[in-house]
């Protein structure tokens, strides 16, 4: 520990942010632009929900006047969930928000910007930024006291070291994320092959004239597949004698991270007793957001709930009061059910059915939706074939993600006592 030196951030790094962007200055295709969300959405390995962009010309103008972000440059979110780090991996062109991100570049040589990187997310750096930040009236992490913030620096090889064997447990856990998402893939498309193109299995299905759709297949409204619906809840976050059922909270905003394993940052609360068994997630519902939302982001997020799922919390699980628990009149129509959500929402098919309001919250008419909404139902044959491929892609999905769970887990355990030198690396081979 004794070779570990306390230097502030600003003492081995410019610290500053990013130049005033407009919302005229978006457009729908060019320069990617991050925001607080997205760095959060990259640093959990999630895909970028909402993409916005700026002109090659704009970013070209900022790139030749005040620089921009490179490979080794470290983002750091500033405002609403605060101390969240990316680490830049590539060249590759974006630009981001001022005041929602601040920027630590120019790293001098002595120090590894990815020890940097992992330093800031571990425990330690995160309660040394919260002590930052108390007696703030306005929660906010400014560049004065990020520049203030000491970090313990080994010598370079050190750094190196822990940044390797960190490293490992990051490569596996981005390998499996590479692997939900090609899960995910395939799930979308198997829907797209057999109820857009009508295709099974590559052979083309016969069409009757009279409905448009291949023989035996049929359109239902939705609320003809839903036997109950409810909103969510929310509870206390101190038990009570009235509120004392705990569970985790599904938020509409913890949805894209559920998939790949993030589940850490799920609310953990109190609730009535009646509260919890009319909510109390089940093997194949469906969490459907209705509320929500902001200026660039609609709602109508969607979730399957399985028992491979379920089994990560070790305890019950209800959704949130801006989202719906749905739940089919019959299970085997759950899979085909959440697909369709999630490409209608996909294709902007939900936007009909939200209603925007003068303060950016988006609210959706879920009863008019489930009403005049109408999807495709195949008969039973198909339908369980269907379900048999989809039922395996989404237990690998889950079990991928319950890994990168207990990866994420050991790796945290072992970050401190590295970062503390608590665990001495000098004497251990490791390939640099």
């Amino acid at each position: 520990m004794s070779d570990f030196k306390p230097v502030t951030i600003g003492s081995i790094s410019e610290v500053t942010s990013s130049k005033r962007i407009f919302l005229s200055d978006y457009v729908e295709s060019g320069i990617p632009f991050w925001r607080s969300k997205e760095v959060i959405e990259q640093f959990n390995g999630s895909e970028i929900s909402n993409e916005l962009f700026i002109t090659k010309d704009k970013y070209d103008e900022i790139k030749k006047k005040f620089g921009v972000p490179k490979c080794g440059d470290i983002l750091v979110t500033s405002v609403g969930t605060i101390g969240v780090p990316f680490i830049i991996r590539s060249d590759s062109p974006f630009y981001f928000k001022d005041g929602n991100l601040t920027w630590i570049k120019n790293i001098v040589d002595k120090v590894h910007p990815k020890y940097i990187f992992l330093w800031i997310s571990s425990s330690i750096g995160q309660q040394t930024i919260d002590n930052q930040l108390i007696g703030s009236s306005q929660k906010a992490l400014t560049i004065a006291n990020l520049k203030k913030i000491k970090v313990p620096i080994p010598p370079l090889p050190t750094q190196k070291k822990i940044a390797k064997i960190l490293s490992n447990y990051d490569d596996l856990i981005e390998n499996n994320l590479k692997r939900i998402k090609l899960l995910e893939e395939s799930a979308r498309l198997t829907y797209e092959e057999w109820f857009l193109r009508f295709r099974i299995d590559g052979v083309k299905l016969d069409i009757d004239s009279e409905t448009g759709l291949p023989f035996g297949w049929s359109k239902v409204n939705l609320d003809s597949l839903i036997s109950y619906n409810i909103g969510g809840g929310w509870g206390e976050d101190i038990s009570s004698d009235e509120f004392n059922k705990d569970a985790f909270v599904i938020r509409g905003t913890d949805i894209n991270g559920i998939i790949y394993g993030k589940l850490e940052n799920i609310p953990y609360r109190y609730h009535k007793k009646s509260n919890l068994l009319s909510r109390k997630l089940k093997h194949k519902d469906i969490i459907f957001e209705v509320s929500g939302g902001s200026r660039t982001e609609g709602v109508a997020k969607s979730l399957l709930i399985t028992d491979n799922l379920l089994k990560q919390f070790n305890s019950d699980v209800i959704c949130a009061s801006f989202c719906k628990l749905v739940r089919v009149s019959s299970n085997e129509n759950a899979n085909i059910l959440y697909l369709f959500f999630k490409f209608l929402r996909e294709i902007k098919g939900t936007e009909v059915f939200e209603i925007r309001s003068a303060s950016s919250i988006v609210n959706y008419n879920w009863t008019a939706f489930i009403k005049h909404q109408q999807m495709i139902i195949p008969n039973k044959k198909a339908l369980d074939d269907f379900n048999q491929k989809i039922d395996e892609i989404y237990d690998e999905i889950y079990n991928l993600g319950y890994q990168n769970q207990r990866l994420k887990e050991a790796r945290d355990i072992l970050l401190p006592r590295l970062m503390t030198g608590i665990i001495d690396t000098e004497n251990m081979d490791i390939k640099l």
